[in-house]
Order: C-alpha cells, then structure tokens, then sequence
C-alpha cells in the first residue's frame, strides 16, 4: 500500500514534468531511432508521462544528443542514465525482477550492443542501397535548411567509424571484409533471443521490462522500415515471436497519434520555410548591392570628359585586383 509519503513524492514528479528530445516517428513507430524507442517503450511500460518534442525540422537534428531528457532544470543522454533517472523517480518496470534476473538483463543489453548494434548500424548507414534509398531521405528531409545536407551523412560517418572502431580487428580492417563478421554476429544474438523470448509475451513473462524496452528498440526499426538491401531484416522475418513481440508493443502501448508526427509538425515546417525565405531574400539583396557596386566600378563607367576621379570604394578596388 502507498503511504503519504509516496502520494507526496507521486504530486511532486507530476508537478514537474519531464520532456524528452527524440527523433521523430515513421514507419508505423513512434520514433524511428533506436535509442528515442528504448527509452519511449521504457516510459510506456513504467508508466512515466513524458513531453515528447521531436527534433525534427530544428537546428537540434546536429546540435542536441538524442535522446535527451529534460527535468528540473537538468538534461540527461543515453538511454541507460535516462532509465535510471526515470527509476529514482519511481518509475521502476524492474522492480519485481529478482537478482539472477536482473543480472541477465545487464548481460542481454550488453549482447545486444556489441552483437546486434553494428548490423543494424551498418544495415541503415553503411549499406549504399539502403542508405541512398531509405535512410539518407527520410533524415535529410526531416532536417532544417541547410542542415539537410549535413547530418545524414555525419551520421553515417559516425555509424562507419564505430563499427570500423569496436569490429576491425586483424585480419579484418575494411568495412567490407568487417561486413561477413557482424552480419554473421547479428544473426547469432537474433536466434539467441528468439529462443530466450521463447511463447511468453514478454522476455521475464508476463510484463515488460527494460530488457523488452531495448530489445524493441533494436528490433522495430529493423522489423517495420522497408529496407531495399535487408538480409538481417528477412532473417528477423523468420523468426515469427519476434516480429509478433515487437507487433504487440507497438498495439498495446502505443496509439496512432504515437506513430506519426506530432500535431506541431506542420508549424515546425511552416517557421523553417519563412527562414528559408528570409536567408534567400537577404542573400538576394546581398548579390544586388554588389552588382551596384560592380556596375559603378570605373571600368564599367561610360567616357566622359577627363576629370579627376574620386577615389575608388575599397570593395571595387578588390574587384579590380582580381585576376580575370
């Protein structure tokens, strides 16, 4: 039973709301960013009411790490401290898991990062199909002017790097001799949790756990994107309990108005194409005053009478000493 002291604590995390920076959503997911769905699956299944503000279409898609909690006038990255700060606030889907239980947890989540992460890394930003097709698209056009051209490919840099840093080893040192080893790895860790998740719905039973909020967050991009290279992804196919896994958290926690943008989105599309029109504008009037400045210069100046000339502006003399 809750005493008062839990019911003040409880008015106190409800009177300061926590906001959560993530990628948007697509695909039929609420976000289609790995790290953005663990923590929003997390949320779900503890119970925490977040103010979720995709950093789609602003200056955030470069600028902020996502996901990014924000609450009391402090911010946290990376979804293992945004757990644990949801937890301190009470907001525990671990707290019936016994010891054993949660000691795999931490092995599993470890598995997933270094057996199943460089796949999927590679699978949406290194693989040239996917990423020209699917994966450079969808973040360029949901990033800000100019910024369009920028992050999707410092985020597959990124993506190349890492995999080049923790799987390139000797013999291995290219990314397409690397390419057989996590493909293979990825493989492996997708059987192993297949049979671990066994007919239950959840990996611990009958409710979710931090290990079913990462576990969705690895799988469900893979399961729902339309990938036109996927050979991790018909792998995934095969293996039904998965798939069904990820199918029923996506039903059961998370609605329609979830899966989509948010109802600001057209705002957001709406001020970046003012800014768009303004930076034009400015740049416009930029090119015409140096055209007048050009025109007025003495080598477009019509003959006249020789008189004496005033000293040339410093702009035109610049002109002027440029080489043809």
């Amino acid at each position: 039973p809750y005493t008062s002291n839990h019911w003040c604590f409880y008015q106190t995390a409800m009177a300061a709301p926590m906001e959560l920076l993530c990628w948007g959503g697509d695909w039929d997911l609420p976000s289609v960013h790995t790290e953005s769905l663990i923590v929003l699956a997390y949320a779900k299944f503890a119970g925490a009411n977040l103010t979720v503000k995709p950093v789609d279409w602003t200056w955030r898609t470069i600028t902020a790490s996502i996901p990014q909690l924000h609450h009391e006038g402090s911010s946290v990255t990376e979804p293992t401290q945004i757990l644990n700060v949801l937890r301190k606030h009470r907001f525990n889907a671990d707290y019936e898991l016994s010891a054993k239980q949660g000691a795999d947890t931490m092995a599993y989540i470890a598995l997933l990062e270094e057996k199943l992460r460089p796949a999927l890394l590679h699978t949406f930003w290194v693989d040239a199909e996917n990423y020209a097709n699917l994966t450079r698209p969808w973040f360029a056009s949901h990033s800000p002017f100019p910024l369009n051209f920028f992050v999707p490919a410092r985020q597959a840099s990124l993506a190349l790097s890492r995999i080049l840093l923790t799987k390139a080893e000797a013999p291995l040192h290219s990314i397409t001799e690397v390419e057989g080893k996590i493909y293979n790895e990825a493989k492996e860790c997708l059987n192993l949790l297949s049979h671990r998740l066994g007919t239950s719905h959840f990996f611990f039973g009958n409710t979710p756990t931090s290990l079913d909020a990462f576990v969705f967050g690895y799988l469900a991009p893979l399961h729902k994107a339309s990938l036109p290279s996927g050979q991790l992804q018909q792998h995934l196919k095969q293996l039904h309990n998965l798939c069904q896994f990820c199918s029923a958290i996506l039903k059961n926690y998370f609605d329609e108005t979830d899966s989509g943008s948010s109802p600001s989105t057209q705002d957001a599309v709406d001020a970046n194409l003012q800014k768009l029109t303004q930076l034009v504008n400015k740049e416009s009037n930029l090119i015409e005053k140096m055209d007048d400045n050009l025109r007025s210069s003495p080598q477009h100046r019509p003959s006249r009478p020789h008189r004496p000339e005033s000293k040339p502006s410093s702009l035109a003399t610049e002109r002027n000493s440029t080489p043809a």
